[in-house]
């Protein structure tokens, strides 16, 4: 097996030898192994171990067996004791999959903290079939099904083509010592139940299940490698990234083959699930959405519009402008200046009358039933109205902000000013007001 692995090493992981390795080593069979071929290939690397306090004595003995492990081996341990089962309420998460954030949480920051390249595991190819047959039940895509890859960024598995039978005969002719984690024993956790009843059938039935599933997984790996490299492509024609987040064309989209699976890969990476949710937004009525944990994705007429949540939350307060001030910087930047004249207009300039206005000024989110006089326009109009006509989307509308006197909208900031507090000949008192948004 040594040469084997050695071999192994030199194809897929070549500057190795060059790296400096942390060695994820729990005490149990693999992770011993894994420390052992290292060793006897002349790496360089150190332990470090996990203790969750799940198991009481066994976790510390296990902390233990590990540092003897080091000492054995001649190369630096390091521990990190968890309170795993209290973080895992913290966060309403199922205790392995708290101990597995707080694991790789660690490993990252040991590995800058001492100045490490690459972190390894002792995962193998049964633990690829565990994977492949947890997601399978768990309704995965194509990327659930190519199983766990040999290196992922500074994480390395190089004993993934062997088997556990392989390294358990390995370990037991070379005569190494483990501990057995007794939580692996007992039938509680899914990949418990597959290891110890579900996988020994399959490859009881099929001889070479191990080898068929890694062939699989390459072509499975080779196609999604396509998905990717085609979704680049509808990227580009599907989507323009705004300010606040991202809009997908669905009227392009609608010209496609498979909406359903497009939609899939463009939104599956923002925490989506509600998939039929999804499917039914894109033909609904403006103004409905549907919310990951993390963003929104809102239907505007011909487009979905994509923001983080928070971003777009609509504001109820109001923000007072006293008069002589002159600038205000939240909930958006406004500066009012005294002039004697009326200079370049935008939508982010207006020069109003001061001698019209009451103050303090306010400055506030719209509301329905808010009306106003659009400079040019000789009659009120609504500003839902306004926003219609002007085409603005739903997402600009929740941001949008009125300046106001008294009871009167002054400007819609960045849109549109009031008719009435116009400067005319009249006028003795000029204000510029400027937003910067």
């Amino acid at each position: 097996m040594i040469k084997k692995f050695k071999k192994h090493i030199e194809q897929t992981f070549s500057n190795l030898n060059e790296k400096k390795i942390i060695v994820a080593c729990s005490g149990g069979l693999d992770s011993v192994l894994l420390a052992h071929l290292l060793k006897n290939l002349g790496f360089a690397f150190c332990l470090a171990h996990c203790n969750f306090r799940l198991r009481g004595e066994e976790s510390d003995g296990d902390a233990a067996f590990v540092e003897n492990l080091a000492t054995q081996l001649e190369v630096p341990f390091y521990q990190e004791i968890f309170d795993t089962k209290a973080f895992a309420k913290d966060e309403k998460l199922s205790t392995q999959m708290a101990a597995r954030a707080l694991r790789y949480h660690w490993f990252e920051s040991l590995r800058n903290e001492i100045g490490h390249d690459v972190i390894a595991t002792g995962h193998h190819a049964d633990d690829v079939l565990e994977t492949v047959l947890i997601n399978l039940s768990r309704g995965t895509g194509i990327r659930g099904l190519t199983g766990i890859t040999e290196q992922n960024d500074t994480l390395i598995r190089p004993l993934l083509p062997f088997s556990r039978d392989e390294v358990l005969k390995f370990a037991k002719k070379s005569e190494f010592f483990w501990r057995e984690d007794s939580s692996n024993a007992t039938s509680n956790y899914l990949r418990n139940e597959l290891r110890h009843h579900v996988i020994p059938a399959y490859k009881n039935a099929s001889k070479n299940v191990l080898k068929g599933v890694k062939n699989t997984i390459t072509h499975l790996q080779a196609t999604e490698q396509l998905v990717e490299d085609y979704m680049v492509l509808l990227y580009n024609l599907l989507v323009i990234e705004t300010d606040d987040g991202y809009e997908i064309n669905l009227i392009k989209l609608g010209d496609l083959p498979n909406q359903g699976a497009v939609l899939y890969e463009l939104l599956s990476p923002f925490g989506f699930t509600a998939w039929n949710d999804i499917k039914t937004l894109a033909t609904a009525q403006s103004g409905k959405q549907v919310f990951s944990e993390t963003h929104r994705l809102l239907k505007d007429r011909t487009k979905l519009i994509l923001t983080t949540r928070g971003t777009s939350e609509h504001i109820s307060e109001e923000i007072v402008i006293n008069k002589n001030e002159s600038q205000i910087v939240e909930p958006l930047p406004l500066t009012l200046l005294p002039t004697d004249k009326i200079g370049y207009v935008d939508s982010s300039v207006i020069y109003v009358d001061e001698g019209l206005l009451i103050y303090p000024l306010i400055v506030r989110r719209w509301r329905e039933g808010d009306t106003f006089k659009p400079f040019g326009l000789k009659g009120n109009k609504k500003i839902s109205k306004f926003f219609k006509d002007e085409k603005v989307s739903l997402a600009a509308k929740e941001k949008s902000w009125l300046l106001c006197s008294g009871e009167n909208i002054v400007w819609v900031i960045g849109m549109r000013a009031d008719d009435r507090y116009k400067v005319t000949d009249k006028t003795t008192q000029i204000l510029k007001i400027t937003t910067h948004q």
